[in-house]
């Protein structure tokens, strides 16, 4: 119970058997409790944000839920999209709420944390003195976003989302299919960070947009077909779609990827003065400050927060006899 509202033993069933996957074999009890232990928690906190966006009128809207559904269910059939919720264990209604969850903790990160923080002039010159090495470029860098499509399936028990919509291709013809469809919703004019974080299928770049970061022009020539198509495009080009294969001279693919060149920066000394390198040093700044108030945000929250874990209760009692 988090301040007189349950969170029931079902919901956590459905996240616990989401998380196994297609896996046959059932862990261990006191692993298996273990895991729906964090679930619980998980669940918790996220109960404690999601009163307090409704006490602030901050939860997404019926039509912002549907637009979100849309976008997910926009590479595939309804027949393939059928499918995929089959094969995450998913009910539409149970899509839904994940969607409505997720953007109602977005606008209220944004309203109570993301619009409150306020990186000042001083505090990127003093990142700049304290990390003026790093500004120093030994030879070209190429900064680049991309989007990655794998034909292998999710792999079982997966913990975290691979990307806003959780949305995976579990095959060849799947990743195929995907990328394509992608790669003409970008070419009609779509944005390639915001297809990026909802349908690109490399986690670590997802969450940022598909933002690579800066990648050093000796890393991108052992790839000599990926470099010679990389090195044809001006700021704000993408390429065509890549097939990176499993292995040399492999026709089989290890993963279809688009590449956008975002900017390309000559080797040298990068000023303080230079736009690009107060950029970067604003959104370093502003991401390390998010994460740290939002974390610190959570706990003020349960802080305030009446919370009864019946089911922690319950694996003491049995485990303390």
């Amino acid at each position: 119970m988090v301040n007189g509202k349950p969170i029931m033993r079902a919901d956590v069933e459905t996240v616990y058997r989401s998380n196994l996957g297609d896996s046959k074999q059932e862990p261990p009890k006191d692993q298996a409790d273990n895991v729906r232990l964090n679930i619980v928690r998980e669940q918790i906190d996220e109960e404690i944000v999601d009163q307090r966006a409704a006490k602030l009128n901050l939860t997404a809207s019926d039509d912002e839920v549907e637009t979100k559904l849309a976008e997910f269910k926009a590479p595939y059939t309804q027949e393939e999209f059928d499918q995929k919720l089959k094969s995450q264990h998913l009910t539409l209604d149970e899509l839904k709420k994940e969607i409505r969850k997720n953007r109602t903790q977005e606008k209220l990160f944004n309203k109570e944390i993301n619009s409150k923080i306020n990186i000042t002039d001083a505090n990127i010159t003093n990142y700049y003195n304290a990390h003026k090495a790093d500004f120093n470029l030994v030879e070209p860098r190429y900064h680049l976003a991309q989007i990655v499509v794998t034909p292998q399936p999710a792999q079982q028990g997966q913990q975290q989302p691979i990307n806003m919509q959780n949305s995976k291709a579990g095959s060849d013809a799947d990743a195929k299919k995907k990328i394509d469809v992608l790669h003409g919703r970008l070419e009609s004019g779509e944005d390639f960070s915001t297809l990026a974080a909802n349908f690109s299928e490399d986690p670590n770049t997802s969450t940022n947009g598909g933002d690579m970061g800066g990648i050093q022009e000796s890393v991108l020539r052992r790839q000599p077909e990926v470099f010679q198509v990389i090195d044809k495009l001006k700021a704000g080009q993408m390429t065509p779609v890549m097939t990176i294969p499993d292995a040399p001279g492999s026709k089989r693919a290890a993963y279809y990827v688009i590449f956008k060149l975002i900017d390309r920066e000559a080797a040298g000394q990068r000023e303080l003065n230079d736009p690009r390198v107060q950029q970067t040093i604003r959104a370093e700044l502003r991401q390390e400050r998010s994460q740290l108030l939002k974390n610190a945000y959570i706990e003020m929250l349960r802080d305030q927060a009446h919370v009864e874990n019946y089911f922690a209760e319950e694996i003491f009692k049995n485990g303390a006899q």
